[in-house]
């Protein structure tokens, strides 16, 4: 939302005393007008504390109030006012609804988007990447999601979560989802059982395919098979198979962002869920096969001061060293222009860049730039970075390719009726 633009300084003015009775605890005020004005724009359901006053009833309400403003009057108006100065919009009409957990700064949101859907409901926690965010689509994310009943959540046809990786206290699972409370996915599961999205979209490291041995992702995958949803591991694989029965299914999820014409050697498992009995499976989307090069991401002026110290430089080649004597084998990651792809960036970079380098021939190497590191991960040049360095390497490293999403986004929309 544009707070400079005086048609939303009016809107926000008639609109606050409404939103206080909607507003989470641990929430800006702030991202329920949002929520509700970016709703409102695509003919999508708002956010609504259900105990106070039903959705369609609020929903009547806040159009009543914003039909006072000259140029909130309809949908279109709305539309273009909410959404106009924004490079990155849904679509007016749009073709499914989404929400956005852990969202970061909104990279599968853009991937989903891009393919027809509009989010009808943003959660972050970390208030740098909650403010690159809503530069970016307009909206300011709802905050802790612990404290966020589920039924005030908007409905929906996607839920998209990238979640933290956390063990669980009971491998058994004897008591279902409860089993997953104290964890943050316990709080995707109670999303997901009480709003019954036809698809849902689970990404994380890939490292969570041998996570505690193989356990939390059966753990995962059994609490939402119990609350009625399927995945392209059988249910009988899940409830009755070995871990490592799981594990070798659960590998055919891990996508390479290379595979996507991004050069970066990123692997992330994507979890595509949906209710029991739509579908048999889901597929996959396919590596493109295109050539990927380091050079296609790189600025044509790089910074100097991206070009590492000499005592960073000797440091980096000293622990180099140091690390292969002991059979770690890993220092620093140094590519060239023409080098097929990097290393996986990550939310360290800002600290001394070791996983991407860039050689500069008789030169120490540098650092990628914040541009840079923003297309190494598909995203479009009119997304803006954060005007801090260091948050623009940890948000970039944190997040999804895009081009990746897209592609899953891509086949979860054409099942979309």
């Amino acid at each position: 939302m544009n707070t400079s633009n005086p048609i939303f300084e009016k809107a926000k003015k008639i609109l606050l005393p409404m939103a206080e009775e909607h507003k989470p605890e641990g929430t800006e005020l702030e991202a329920v007008i949002d929520q509700w004005l970016h709703a409102l724009a695509t003919n999508s359901a708002c956010f609504c504390n259900s105990t106070n006053i039903k959705p369609d009833s609020l929903k009547e309400k806040i159009l009543k109030e914003l039909a006072k403003i000259e140029g909130l009057r309809n949908q279109e108006e709305l539309y273009d006012n909410v959404f106009g100065d924004l490079n990155l919009k849904p679509k007016l009409n749009p073709k499914f609804r989404f929400i956005d957990l852990f969202a970061g700064i909104g990279g599968t949101r853009l991937g989903f988007q891009n393919n027809g859907g509009a989010c009808v409901f943003s959660s972050e926690f970390d208030k740098h990447a909650q403010a690159t965010y809503k530069n970016n689509h307009g909206e300011q994310p709802f905050g802790d999601i612990t404290l966020i009943d589920e039924s005030h959540i908007p409905d929906h046809d996607v839920l998209l979560a990238g979640f933290p990786c956390q063990p669980f206290s009971h491998a058994g699972l004897k008591l279902g989802i409860e089993d997953t409370r104290g964890t943050l996915f316990h709080d995707i599961a109670r999303i997901i059982e009480a709003k019954r999205p036809r698809f849902a979209l689970l990404e994380n490291v890939k490292g969570l395919v041998s996570h505690e041995k193989g356990n939390t992702l059966k753990v995962i995958l059994k609490t939402l098979t119990q609350i009625g949803y399927s995945c392209n591991i059988p249910k009988d694989v899940i409830e009755n198979g070995t871990t490592k029965q799981v594990q070798e299914l659960a590998k055919k999820m891990v996508l390479k962002s290379v595979d996507f014409g991004i050069p970066q050697n990123r692997q992330r498992i994507y979890i595509v869920l949906w209710r029991d009995g739509e579908f048999d499976s889901f597929k996959y989307p396919q590596p493109i096969g295109q050539q990927t090069f380091v050079k296609d991401i790189l600025e044509d002026n790089p910074d100097e001061k991206l070009t590492i110290s000499d005592r960073l430089w000797a440091g980096h080649q000293r622990r180099k060293v140091e690390n292969k004597k002991k059979g770690k084998g890993f220092g620093y990651g140094l590519v060239t222009p023409e080098s097929s792809y990097t290393n996986t960036i990550s939310a360290r970079y800002y600290k001394d860049g070791s996983e991407v380098l860039i050689g500069q021939g008789v030169k120490n190497p540098r650092k990628l730039s914040p541009r840079e590191a923003a297309r190494l991960q598909g995203f479009p040049e009119e997304f803006e970075p954060s005007s801090s360095n260091t948050q623009a390497y940890k948000q970039f490293g944190n997040t999804v390719t895009v081009t990746v999403v897209d592609a899953i986004a891509k086949n979860i929309s054409d099942l979309i009726n």
